[in-house]
């Protein structure tokens, strides 16, 4: 009899240890997925902001109708409406200085997000040649970008010129 209850207590302990050790692994894959998410969803607004940056720092007058509608497809809400409303007088001016401007993004960073929005800094340089300055100005643009998740693409709602 003793026999039979050491038995059955060696199999309750090893059922209790498999269950304790399939909760525990269950739990470790759900953090480590919801990590995985969660630097994503970072890698993706950085991605999205950077490309906003560029396209917004980015034009050439022979192409503005193309450079512009880069802008607006990455674009959404009151900054889309703004923007819109401004490409027609832009293109003759853009047209008019024959303005080029190269960007490029130095920094990027998230000041906050969650799985609907987020705010990032952005750091962009470019190159700018227009009548006025036909050899060229070095400009630098310190941008804050707020983004929405739609559609499962993150796009610019604000854009701000800081500091």
């Amino acid at each position: 009899m003793n026999r039979a209850l050491t038995g059955r207590a060696g199999s309750v302990g090893l059922v209790v240890a498999t269950v304790l050790t399939t909760a525990l692994t269950l739990w470790l894959s759900l953090g480590l997925y919801e990590q995985h998410e969660a630097g994503q969803r970072r890698q993706d607004i950085l991605a999205a902001a950077r490309q906003s940056a560029l396209n917004f720092t980015s034009l050439d007058y022979r192409r503005y109708g193309e450079d512009s509608a880069n802008v607006l497809k990455g674009a959404t809400g009151d900054f889309r409406k703004q923007f819109a409303a401004q490409t027609e007088q832009l293109t003759e001016l853009v047209a008019e200085n024959k303005s080029v401007s190269r960007g490029q993004v130095l920094e990027a960073g998230i000041v906050r997000y969650d799985e609907h929005s987020a705010r990032v800094l952005v750091v962009a340089d470019s190159e700018v040649t227009n009548t006025a300055v036909p050899e060229g100005e070095a400009r630098t643009y310190r941008l804050r970008l707020d983004l929405v998740h739609r559609d499962g693409r993150w796009l610019t709602s604000d854009v701000e010129f800081v500091g």
